[in-house]
């Protein structure tokens, strides 16, 4: 059981932080000028070009990615480890 979980806690958090970090990356350079992640304005003080996708949504999915990593790792120091059978301890007779 434990095994599954600790798939599937490592594939969603790597999930979440390659989408927030380099897919909704490559979709603002493919999506051309500006690369700023502020609104940029012109000396008048009008918005000219804001970015594609705000970067409260990138920081969301980053965010979102360690804290499953944080409760991935706190089941993990209160899980049990599991118990080894096929292990067996031999002892030395005097």
């Amino acid at each position: 059981m434990t095994d599954i979980i600790d798939t599937a806690a490592r594939a969603l958090s790597a999930g979440l932080m390659l989408f927030g970090i380099v897919v909704l990356g490559l979709v603002e350079v493919l999506a051309g000028q500006p690369y700023s992640p502020v609104p940029m304005t012109n000396e008048a003080g009008e918005v000219v070009a804001t970015p594609l996708i705000a970067p409260e949504i990138r920081t969301g999915f980053v965010l979102a990615g360690l804290a499953v990593l944080g409760l991935y790792a706190a089941y993990r120091l209160v899980a049990p480890l599991p118990e080894d059978r096929d292990v067996s301890h031999e002892t030395m007779a005097d």
